[in-house]
């Protein structure tokens, strides 16, 4: 039972909550200790907030995903984990994020209810409609955003962000939606039924549209958002956004995978080493140009 509770508690996911780092990366506030430290005491209270969240996720859905071919073997659906015992994991982990973020800063603390609070409504009732489900997903990556932002005194942080984190986690959330569509074909609606409001060619023109935007609307922050550096130099991370978001549309099309996302980060090597050099000219052009 001891590693069901691990695996419930989704450590891979936590990669999500690394959006709270926007604020000091891009404030230019990454080497400041304070602002560093509680925006990684930030990072722990959203990782344990998400965890809670997945705990009574699958308390959920555990009769959808004993009929799904890959999520029947999670603990709670596979009966290694009681329905009593994860929505006692999932109440201590809430009192203890929440406490700690009240602790830490009022305006995060409301900003963690808040996300916690959709995540529920988005368990229990508004991942069934279609269109919306995805925009809640995309709704918590900016508060992940927003959280970060609250626990520093933002000097540079431009607005620009917010929308291209909106698009962005868009993007990956309708790929998300269409590599699930693929997987489970024609037995999707039994597995869920928000896929009676979703086709391939739909989700095919929603991906076209948002990664379009995300792209346009990144290319306007590297040389219009005012904190910038004066010589544009943010415009050589164009290139590799523009791979990481073809490189996703190529693994979800072709590869046919992408139902988890954030475990293609961590596996996909081209991927991977186009966030890294991403994040690596970002951290030249900030901090040594």
């Amino acid at each position: 039972m001891l590693k069901g509770i691990i695996k419930s508690f989704r450590i891979k996911q936590w990669v999500k909550n690394s959006f709270l780092f926007a604020g000091i990366i891009f404030d230019r506030q990454l080497f400041n200790s304070t602002a560093f430290l509680n925006t990684a005491f930030g990072f722990l209270i959203f990782c344990t907030l998400s965890s809670a969240v997945y705990f009574l996720n699958d308390v959920f859905d555990i009769e959808a995903d004993r009929m799904h071919p890959t999520k029947s073997s999670r603990p709670i659906a596979s009966g290694k984990i009681s329905v009593i015992t994860a929505i006692s994991i999932a109440i201590l982990l809430c009192l203890l994020a929440l406490s700690s973020a009240f602790y830490l800063s009022k305006p995060f603390f409301i900003l963690g209810t808040i996300y916690f609070l959709i995540n529920i409504l988005y368990s229990k009732w508004l991942k069934h409609i279609p269109i919306l489900d995805v925009m809640i997903i995309a709704s918590g990556f900016v508060i992940r955003v927003l959280a970060g932002v609250s626990l520093i005194k933002v000097d540079r942080f431009s607005p620009w962000l917010y929308v291209v984190t909106t698009l962005l986690s868009l993007f990956i959330g309708f790929g998300k939606r269409r590599a699930e569509l693929v997987l489970l074909s024609k037995d999707a609606n039994q597995h869920r039924i928000v896929f009676e409001g979703y086709s391939l060619p739909l989700l095919d023109q929603l991906i076209t549209i948002v990664s379009s935007i995300t792209l346009v609307s990144y290319s306007l922050y590297t040389f219009s958002a005012p904190n910038l550096p004066d010589n544009h130099s943010m415009m050589l991370t164009i290139p590799f956004v523009l791979y990481g978001i073809f490189r996703y549309l190529y693994l979800i099309q072709i590869e046919q995978t992408g139902g988890a996302p954030e475990e293609l980060v961590l596996k996909d090597r081209p991927l991977r080493i186009s966030v890294l050099l991403y994040g690596l000219s970002v951290l030249i052009i900030f901090y040594l140009l």
